[in-house]
């Protein structure tokens, strides 16, 4: 199990004492969207880019507004802190998805050979930073009525491990096994277009190997979520 580093989002660029200079290594940050969402807002207008701010701006809800605006400032202030730029010179667009080549896959950086991922879920923002792809997925504990309506579309192997399990201890088990699952798919950059079933990530305490150049990890996180992320070997 991985312990994430936590970010605060400050008033600084970049985080002063938080975010690591480039390395070989992949990090990971868990960030509380409601914690510091007024520090995100004042520091939105000169960090997040048009396209960003048209996105924010398109939700109904202002709750929803706020933590969206928070995790992708709080993704621009690690990369312009690995990157060496102001968060706002941080150019982020799309790399063609492997599945049609239409450009909706993996975001990428056209500043530098940094690869990254964000994933956010009710108040907490998960994102992974480093050198090579990855993928990183942060989920609440779904319902009962979800874990029944989607078991049907896993690998078989993940079925049959959800089906020997009571049902109070169902939920927790798809959690992991969702979390794991968007994780890899969002680091291959194809999404959910990757049937469900192809893959065995498994539901236990630790997640399986085997995804051929891919290490999957669990991350900590509190109680009611759950998280996951995929690194690429390059084997």
């Amino acid at each position: 199990m991985l312990t994430p580093h936590v970010l605060t989002i400050g008033s600084q660029f970049p985080p002063a004492g938080q975010a690591p200079p480039p390395a070989a290594s992949t990090s990971v940050w868990l960030v509380d969207t409601d914690d510091r969402d007024g520090a995100a807002a004042r520091l939105a207008p000169e960090v997040l880019d048009p396209a960003e701010q048209q996105r924010a701006g398109g939700f109904k809800h202002e709750q929803d507004r706020r933590r969206y605006v928070a995790s992708h400032v709080a993704l621009r202030m690690l990369l312009g802190a690995w990157l060496d730029l102001p968060p706002g010179r941080v150019r982020i667009t799309r790399a063609p998805c492997p599945g049609c080549g239409d450009p909706h896959g993996r975001p990428v950086s056209e500043d530098g050979p940094v690869h990254f991922s964000l994933s956010h879920s009710d108040r907490l923002a998960l994102l992974a930073v480093g050198p090579v792809p990855v993928g990183a997925d942060v989920e609440t504990l779904p319902e009962a009525s979800a874990v029944a309506e989607l078991a049907g579309q896993l690998h078989p192997r993940e079925a049959a491990e959800l089906e020997a399990l009571t049902p109070e201890e169902r939920p927790a088990a798809f959690g992991r096994l969702w979390a794991r699952k968007e994780a890899y798919l969002k680091g291959l950059g194809i999404g959910l277009g990757r049937g469900l079933a192809l893959d065995y990530v498994g539901t236990g305490d630790t997640p399986a190997t085997g995804l051929p150049g891919w290490s999957l990890t669990d991350v900590a996180v509190p109680p009611g979520f759950t998280a996951a992320v995929a690194v690429t070997t390059g084997r």
